[in-house]
């Protein structure tokens, strides 16, 4: 099989042959049909954070593909299904994270692309109990950016509470931030979107958000507290200085909820406000197994659109160049089937 294999941090993803790999017991080989490319597999390919992963290894954690094997210890699937190998491989299941419904937290977990080989590759395993089933009728195009920006983001505006009556920022109208504003607009929320290029600007209309900043030529404090302030603000530009107007952006109650993870991300909170204002600052990591089952769901019944744009695994490397040059309206997606157009 063909894999993009980081072999260097300071070296270009390697294209090689490998050999198909066999599933143990608990697990299952998947026939890839599409992987998203997402900022974190830059991060990764770089070796960008503190805690890294150890060259060789294949990343992608946006892999959409139909279960060819299985082990005979696997009973969530079955041979035939099309699946979704997300950021979370697999986690312990026992500890408090995990039988609390926060398994994402959980301090024993593998991660797909990062710790574990991931979905850039003609054939990937899985584990059997972490994968997601993707429902009929659901283009593996749209289905692999949704298991990560779609997560990702339902997750973050779930646990922002973004409902009807709020205002929520979304900083960051790219891969993650067009499905953001989605959903804040689903969950009801009056939207305001910030970007700093036109394509992406326009995108945001073209989605239906309610208030649109040019972060170049326009004060995203300034113009958001025109407009009543921020009760949510979901930061997912790749930038200190977005993470530093979307906290200044919130009105008093609200809350920052906190995405994107540059290599040395940092903000820095004025205490005496945060404290008088009552303001909040959380973290929010990927979804659940149950988020992407809501997140497919949605999609199914018509309610969120992707926007991507589709390559093959061989344009690796020239397409993480077009996302880090801001060339990319929304994601790419590594189309391993060569079929339809783009979307």
């Amino acid at each position: 099989m063909k894999a993009a294999v980081v072999t260097d941090f300071s070296k270009p993803m390697a294209i090689q042959e490998r050999e198909i790999p066999r599933p143990d017991v608990q697990q299952v080989l998947v026939r890839m049909e599409a992987s998203g490319l997402c900022h974190t597999d830059i991060h990764a390919a770089a070796g960008d954070w503190p805690v890294k992963p150890k060259p060789p290894f294949v990343p992608g954690h946006e892999g959409i593909g139909i279960v060819e094997a299985k082990g005979e210890r696997v009973d969530h699937v079955e041979i035939g299904d099309r699946v979704a190998i997300a950021w979370l491989g697999q986690a312990c299941g026992h500890c408090d994270h995990c039988v609390s419904g926060w398994e994402t937290l959980c301090l024993k977990q593998e991660n797909s692309g990062y710790s574990v080989d991931g979905s850039f590759s003609e054939y990937a395993i899985a584990h059997g109990d972490y994968v997601v089933k993707v429902p009929a009728g659901i283009d593996p195009l749209d289905a692999a950016p949704l298991t990560c920006a779609g997560v990702t983001t339902y997750k973050a505006v779930k646990v922002s509470g973004a409902a009807p009556g709020k205002r929520a920022l979304i900083s960051g109208i790219g891969g993650l931030g067009h499905l953001a504003l989605q959903y804040a607009r689903i969950a009801g929320a009056e939207t305001i979107a910030v970007d700093v290029t036109d394509e992406k600007l326009q995108l945001a209309r073209d989605l239906g958000a309610d208030h649109v900043i040019d972060a170049r030529t326009q004060d995203v404090v300034e113009e958001t507290h025109k407009v009543g302030g921020a009760d949510v603000a979901i930061g997912l530009a790749v930038s200190n200085a977005s993470f530093q107007a979307a906290y200044g952006s919130l009105r008093r109650g609200g809350t920052l909820v906190l995405v994107a993870l540059p290599a040395e991300g940092k903000l820095e909170l004025p205490v005496f406000e945060t404290v008088l204002e009552g303001k909040r600052v959380i973290g929010s990591i990927v979804g659940t197994r149950e988020d992407l089952a809501e997140v497919f769901h949605l999609h199914a019944l018509g309610r969120t659109r992707v926007i991507r744009e589709q390559r093959a695994l061989d344009q690796v490397n020239e397409s993480i160049a077009d996302i880090l040059a801001g060339r990319v309206a929304a994601r790419i997606v590594f189309d391993f089937v060569g079929r339809r157009a783009e979307h």
